[in-house]
């Protein structure tokens, strides 16, 4: 845990709510009128210390504050930050991840009407349990609805997928009609065998949306830190080498809102990283990009905020944002929070106090 609390100003006053943060880079945030203070990260909430640090934040953020009305967590039942929610006296309010990234950044601008959101990271829980990641909403306050998304590709081993990119490069190669290439293309890596027999039989593989997966099946595939020592290694050295982005024509299809980029990954499997690093972040800004302006069409809605791990991604953030300004469309990127989960608090709180706001839950404080 580094750094100090954030203060942000918000455009009219909102009921005292808290915002719980999820489960990597757990931060928390206590909006009362019209002030947030957001606390640095607690850091990932999966040893004791973590725990221990965030618990301490809670403690220190409430410690004076004006008691909150209601407080927001992850739709995920099992992070420490979502149990936190059940241990206050008040109420709790599950947020889905992606609407508190939006809500994060357009708040942060000041902007409260209706906006379509652009969220890309590793994982977020949908409303039905569903792993999502490569969304694209409509939010209006604290109501959201899903327009568009990513095309779904299998993430084999579960979260180990997460750690291990040629899992997901094996998983695109399956998608492709290649899997019989898995066993000899990742001959190097412990149980590459079996791994194609569990997508063929789709055990242990679930399905997600994600964009972080997607980046982690074109690393796989150009042999980028098939296997990563630490969070997001592998997407890092790809931008790295991504000095000058390039589009391939044709690279993806849009049907219904569901954007599939299974062409550049079928043409990057046979690259050199330095041309295929280039053709994937040139490539992925344009698709989305396409994706936003149908959006535009059928919602009429011109502004865009963008949130989410991805974006920390500087090549592929510009590139996004020069094509979709060159169409006329604002882009909200976040200012003074980080677009990752560390500002995910923010949003969650602006979504309990929106919602406090329309319930008028405003008789039972936490403690």
């Amino acid at each position: 845990m580094t750094g100090r609390d954030t203060f942000l100003d918000l455009p009219r006053a909102l009921p005292p709510v808290l915002g719980l943060g999820a489960f990597l880079k757990a931060s928390l945030c206590h909006i009362d009128g019209t002030r947030a203070r957001v606390t640095p990260d607690a850091g990932d909430l999966g040893t004791l210390e973590a725990v221990q640090r965030y618990d301490t934040l809670l403690a220190g953020l409430l410690d004076g504050a004006t008691p909150p009305v209601m407080a927001a967590h992850d739709l995920h039942p099992d992070f420490h930050s979502t149990r936190t929610a059940a241990t206050l006296d008040c109420v709790p309010l599950g947020v889905q991840h992606h609407h508190a990234h939006t809500l994060a950044t357009q708040w942060e601008h000041g902007q409260h009407g209706a906006v379509l959101g652009l969220s890309l990271d590793g994982f977020g829980l949908g409303p039905g349990g569903e792993s999502w990641g490569g969304e694209l909403l409509e939010v209006d306050g604290p109501v959201f609805t899903r327009i568009g998304h990513l095309a779904m590709l299998p993430q084999p081993g579960g979260d180990v997928a997460a750690r291990e990119p040629w899992r997901m490069a094996a998983a695109a190669l399956w998608r492709l009609g290649r899997g019989d290439e898995i066993a000899t293309r990742f001959a190097d890596q412990p149980h590459a065998a079996l791994l194609a027999q569990m997508l063929d039989r789709r055990v242990n593989a679930p399905e997600t949306s994600s964009c972080g997966r997607l980046f982690d099946a074109a690393c796989g595939l150009l042999g980028v830190h098939p296997v990563a020592t630490f969070e997001g290694q592998a997407p890092m050295a790809l931008e790295a080498m991504a000095n000058a982005p390039d589009t391939m024509e044709g690279g993806w299809t849009l049907v219904d809102g569901r954007l599939d980029f299974a062409p550049l990954l079928d043409r990057v499997s046979d690259l050199t990283p330095e041309r295929g690093a280039n053709l994937f972040h040139g490539t992925l800004a344009a698709g989305f990009a396409d994706q936003v302006r149908e959006a535009r069409k059928t919602t009429g809605l011109s502004t865009i905020a963008v949130g989410g791990g991805c974006f920390l991604n500087r090549v592929f953030t510009e590139a996004l944002t020069t094509r979709l300004e060159a169409d006329g469309i604002e882009v909200l990127r976040p200012m003074k929070l980080s677009p990752g989960d560390a500002g995910l608090s923010f949003g969650q709180a602006i979504a309990a106090a929106l919602t406090a706001e329309r319930q008028m839950q405003g008789d039972a404080p936490c403690a």
